[in-house]
């Protein structure tokens, strides 16, 4: 232990995969002195499966490891005790606690007092959440006296994965599912505990193990006995497990069920096939959280096939699982494909229009689950509307802590100030405050459930999400469901110190990029609403502004060469502002009082539209592009200061991923303004879009085994051509004479890192070699790769301090593999201080 310490002090890191994530319960520096901490630990439950008991072997484990101390189990006096377990448990051993308590469901009450630690739960899991709390005051070297109850906001509280049976993740980045393979759930069930403890440790209380377009397959026999098992170790954690359902499984020959011939809701039989599968699924799993239903969405079936309403096909379910206390989360996520000559017609308005008119039809045990904006995880988007239209239904919020339009956790973006400006807006229904984090707990409408649903899909990988610092999203969405009201920056900073070490240095550093990476990724991805300008029609990934229109999945910008942005308003638009409230409606509807944040969201401008700020629209897109990535390059360089400071391998691998990011900011910049530049033929005022005089295009090379590639989409290239080899089997070559002044430079290099190859590079000025790469970022970063040259797979490697003299020749050698054939599309060359 003693030799633990000395690394923490002189600040020689030992290794860590990240495995552990903010429970690594690292031990304290020597320079820091605590006050006695008891060293007999009170189980008032212990029971092997309950979480009461669980906590008390959390406590064992995390005092030892952060102090040094052993404790041991006790069954005598409270005194100097750490005494855990429910209120119930602890009145009738104890009698009465000294104060008063307010303890709401899943709370606790928590104490250092009098050399004895109360951890007192409303409920079992509560008594965990309060272990929990009080270690991650130990681990942050807080000894601090404390008295104080502490009760989640709402009761849902729930995380869903998107993995499917085989094995995959849609839409997750950090490796293979942890709870399927194969078709059936795995059978080391390890990485799940480990799973439910993270979970738990931020108040966590369910999961929904499976896609949301799910599989009928899930309700076999085999699946079900498997869903059991997960549930089993799950359960000491007090994390309860829910099903994604397919809506048409009754038609769907599921092994071991009876096959029917309709999936019509309405259907006597249908109602009695869900009701025996429901009670099969209890009796093995018989405190089953409940179903998620994603239904007549994005070619899923649901009650709209046989004319039902959403809401009998949700209570189809509901009545099911009323009698085992479970409940359906329905999500609002349901949008037709729709005809973009139609000014009228509008994706963002789907929401409202299905389930307004559905109001009060639901079963008390449903709750609608809505996006937190109206289309689909986007950048920004305003509240989604139909919070403030479900006055007599049970709601809560879809946040996503997986990155799918924001990065997929190869970009660095901390995402709770985003959720902030949908938790904290005002709907002011009725004229009076209503704020969206008061609507989804229950206390604006007196309902009696909703909450928090959060989209995170989690993975083999032992960083979890693909990215160490990404995990600091999952962290805060617990922290944010238990309590919205919580500072994003304390969240950041406890998640910091609790991540990599108590040094400040550390904790403000990682938190101020933190704080800068949203408003980053915004400036660079889109901004003044107009959405995540990726590629909505293959990964999601990379930028390619031309997708978003001229198809019927609604996202789109409606630009042209004059104009651009959605009309929204409904004195000439598509009506979607007139879904608020009044207040809010007429601000929305207004040019001058909708924020410019959200002016393309709402309106159809000429580029030459002033913004607030006196610039255009279009200047406005060229300075944040420039600004977005420029913040992008200081992300590497920050983090490369508290080299010495974290370990070795979790040092190195963020590392990759931050510079990574560094290039691929201004790929998407350059696809971005050029674009608009290529559209509206309106200049930058400051003369950079399509002015690259540090830039040496490859296919301007002198080429030897490569040939010109005319990329698609034109904007994710330079000059909108790469180079590629003429034969995947023959190394080629670019060389041209160096005009640059001679001297010290940053050599840039954007290249095409497709999947299905690992291609190599070497880098020779006067045939020696300076520098060597390889095309292998799918074996480092998590996003959905690309077969294609565009821009997802676009990637910019930069060497610093490179000498170089006016007429040296450089050469690149590429050599091909696989289907990738080596592309290249330029060489920059910058002094210190300069970024193109």
């Amino acid at each position: 232990m003693r030799l633990l310490t000395f690394f923490a002090v002189f600040g020689l890191a030992l290794a860590e995969t990240g495995l552990d994530g903010w429970l690594r319960y690292a031990p304290l520096p020597a320079s820091i002195s605590w006050p006695s901490v008891p060293k007999h630990i009170v189980v008032l439950n212990t029971t092997k499966t309950s979480p009461v008991y669980t906590a008390g072997q959390e406590l064992q484990r995390g005092i030892q490891n952060i102090l040094g101390q052993s404790c041991h189990f006790s069954s005598g006096k409270p005194d100097e005790s750490i005494i855990v377990g429910t209120l119930d448990a602890y009145v009738s051993t104890y009698g009465n606690i000294s104060q008063s308590v307010d303890l709401k469901d899943e709370g606790f009450w928590l104490s250092t007092e009098n050399n004895i630690v109360q951890i007192v739960g409303q409920n079992e899991r509560g008594a965990l959440y309060g272990a929990f709390e009080y270690l991650s005051m130990l681990a942050q070297a807080n000894f601090s006296s404390v008295a104080y109850a502490s009760n989640p906001d709402a009761p849902i509280r729930w995380v869903n994965q998107w993995d499917n049976l085989d094995g995959s993740i849609e839409r997750g980045y950090g490796g293979a599912s942890i709870f399927f393979s194969n078709g059936t759930i795995v059978n080391n069930l390890t990485r799940v505990a480990e799973y439910a403890r993270l979970l738990a440790s931020v108040g966590i209380n369910a999961v929904v193990i499976n896609n949301v377009n799910a599989n009928a397959s899930i309700l076999s026999p085999q699946n079900i006995d498997g869903l059991g098992r997960i549930a089993d170790t799950m359960r000491p954690y007090g994390v309860q497990v829910g099903l994604s359902l397919y809506f048409a499984s009754p038609t769907s020959g599921v092994q071991g069920q009876a096959n029917l011939t309709t999936f019509d809701p309405l259907d006597p039989q249908v109602i009695t096939w869900w009701g025996n599968v429901t009670d099969q699924i209890y009796e093995r799993v018989p405190d089953l959280a409940g179903y998620l239903v994603k239904a007549s969405s994005e070619g899923q079936p649901g009650p709209i096939t046989y004319n039902r309403t959403l809401a009998q096909g949700a209570n189809l379910f509901a009545k099911a699982l009323q009698p085992h206390g479970g409940r359906v989360l329905f999500r609002a996520f349901v949008y037709n494909q729709l005809n973009e000559s139609d000014w009228k017609a509008d994706r963002a308005n789907a929401a409202v229009d299905f389930f307004k008119p559905l109001d009060g039809e639901f079963d008390e045990n449903v709750v609608v689950q809505i996006k937190y904006g109206p289309i689909d995880f986007q950048v920004r988007e305003p509240a989604s509307p139909l919070f403030a239209n479900l006055f007599h239904t049970n709601a809560a919020i879809e946040l996503e802590v997986t990155q799918e339009y924001l990065g997929q956790q190869t970009h660095l973006v901390y995402l709770p100030p985003l959720w902030n400006t949908v938790l904290d807006f005002d709907m002011r229904i009725d004229n009076k405050t209503s704020l969206v984090r008061d609507i989804i707990a229950g206390r604006t409408f007196n309902r009696s459930l909703g909450g928090y649903a959060a989209v995170v899909n989690v993975g083999t990988n032992q960083t979890w999400l693909g990215s160490h610092l990404s995990m600091a999203n999952c962290y805060a969405y617990g922290r944010l469901a238990w309590n919205p009201t919580e500072d994003t920056t304390k969240i950041h900073e406890d998640w910091s110190r609790l991540t990599f070490g108590l040094d400040q240095n550390v904790v403000d550093t990682i938190t101020h990029m933190a704080l800068e990476s949203w408003p980053a990724y915004e400036n660079y991805s889109g901004n003044l609403g107009i959405q995540t300008l990726t590629d909505i029609l293959y990964t999601h990934f990379g930028p390619n502004p031309q997708s978003q229109d001229n198809n019927g999945w609604g996202q789109w910008t409606r630009a042209d060469h004059t104009t651009m942005g959605m009309d929204r308003t409904v004195s000439n638009g598509t009506g979607y502002s007139g879904t608020y409230p009044p207040e809010v409606a007429a601000m929305y509807e207004n040019i001058e009082s909708t924020p410019d944040n959200l002016l393309l969201w709402f309106h159809h401008v000429n580029y030459t539209q002033k913004l607030k700020s006196g610039k255009t629209v279009i200047q406005h897109f060229y300075d944040a592009h420039y600004a977005g990535a420029e913040t992008a390059q200081t992300f590497a360089q920050q983090w490369q200061t508290l080299a010495g400071k974290i370990d070795r391998q979790r040092f190195d691998e963020q590392l990759y991923q931050l510079r990574y990011q560094a290039g691929h900011s201004i790929v998407w910049r350059d696809a971005i303004v050029n674009f608009y530049h290529n559209i509206s033929g309106i200049a930058d005022e400051s003369g950079r879009v399509g002015n690259h005089p540090h830039r040496i295009e490859a296919e301007s090379m002198t080429l030897n085994g490569y040939i010109p590639y005319a990329v698609s989409p034109p904007e994710t290239a330079s000059d909108y051509y790469a180079v590629v080899t003429n034969e995947n089997s023959t190394t080629g070559s670019v060389s041209t004479t160096l005009h640059f002044p001679s001297g010290t430079y940053d050599i840039g290099v954007n290249f095409y890192d497709m999947y299905g190859g690992i291609s190599q590079y070497e880098m020779l000025i006067n045939n020696k070699t300076i520098a060597s790469w390889t095309g292998d970022s799918e074996n480092y970063l998590g996003h959905t790769p690309s077969i294609y040259l565009d821009g997802h797979s676009a990637r910019r490697i930069t060497f610093a301090d490179i000498e170089v003299k006016e007429g040296d020749i450089l050469e690149i050698l590429g050599i091909p593999n696989g289907i990738e054939p080596a592309p290249l599309d330029y060489i920059v060359f910058l002094q210190k201080g300069v970024l193109d």
